[in-house]
């Protein structure tokens, strides 16, 4: 990939995708520029990665071939009429932010882009996460193989249509925090019978990435492999009852809801 990457903002998801194309991908430190709004944000970036870094966002615009806005979403308009005389009809522009549209952005460049929508989550910092791309239908199909190898330096990449972009945070945006919850629970419960706290984190925790591990590995249904160890008669089987009675299943589903119906107001907002 002969091509120049440019970043305005390197937060923490800024530095997970930097990590993972340095690391994972065939890309030279000096294909890479950075800009941020604070010194501090960038001497880390510089002392880590080793990567150019500026104040100046139109260097970055009028610089990379692929330019990732990696700020929060009430900032894009701010940075948009920053950078939007700068970039080239060819620049590939790529937001990770919630709630902003390939409509907003085209309509805040003021003309035809070349728009992603990007959607890494968390655990994209240890590589592995999941990341939802949606292009624009100006974004050629070698482009997106360029977008989507980026993102594949975190983990797994789908593409989506834009009508489903503002269901993605319910499953894998913001989903690993119904996971942190069940392991925090799963954890105090073996704390009340006993088990000492870092065993029942770790437990709890490597249990969830295995189960993870065997539907994604197996290729079968979650619910075959829940058959598998609900025994009859057995323990397993006496748990998922009580989780049926007091809702485990319809308590996830609303919490999907309410999260598509937040992320439907970020859109509308911005």
């Amino acid at each position: 990939m002969g091509i120049h990457i440019g970043f305005i903002g390197c937060g923490k998801m800024g530095q997970a995708i930097l990590t993972g194309l340095l690391s994972k991908r065939n890309i030279d430190k000096s294909q890479i520029r950075v800009s941020a709004k604070t010194e501090t944000t960038l001497s880390k970036v510089k002392e880590i990665f080793g990567v150019q870094t500026t104040t100046n966002n139109r260097d970055i615009g009028k610089w990379a071939d692929i330019l990732v806005i990696a700020v929060k979403p009430n900032l894009h308009k701010e940075i948009i009429e920053e950078i939007r005389t700068e970039i080239s009809p060819n620049t590939i522009v790529v937001t990770i932010a919630a709630g902003i549209t390939l409509q907003f952005l085209e309509q805040s460049f003021g003309m035809p882009v070349k728009a992603v929508r990007a959607m890494p989550n968390t655990p994209s910092l240890v590589g592995e996460g999941i990341t939802a791309l949606c292009f624009h239908d100006l974004v050629l199909k070698d482009e997106r193989e360029q977008v989507s190898n980026i993102f594949e330096s975190l983990g797994q990449v789908e593409e989506f249509p834009e009508m489903l972009m503002n269901s993605v945070p319910a499953i894998s945006g913001s989903s690993p925090a119904y996971v942190y919850m069940m392991i925090e629970s799963l954890a105090d419960g073996a704390v009340m019978q006993g088990i000492a706290r870092d065993k029942a984190y770790r437990m709890a925790a490597q249990a969830v990435l295995g189960a993870a591990k065997m539907v994604l590995e197996t290729g079968l249904h979650p619910g075959v492999l829940k058959d598998q160890v609900c025994t009859p008669g057995g323990a397993t089987i006496e748990a998922v009852a009580a989780l049926e009675k007091t809702g485990f299943r319809s308590s996830i589903l609303s919490a999907m809801e309410s999260c598509t119906e937040k992320v439907i107001k970020l859109t509308e907002n911005e």
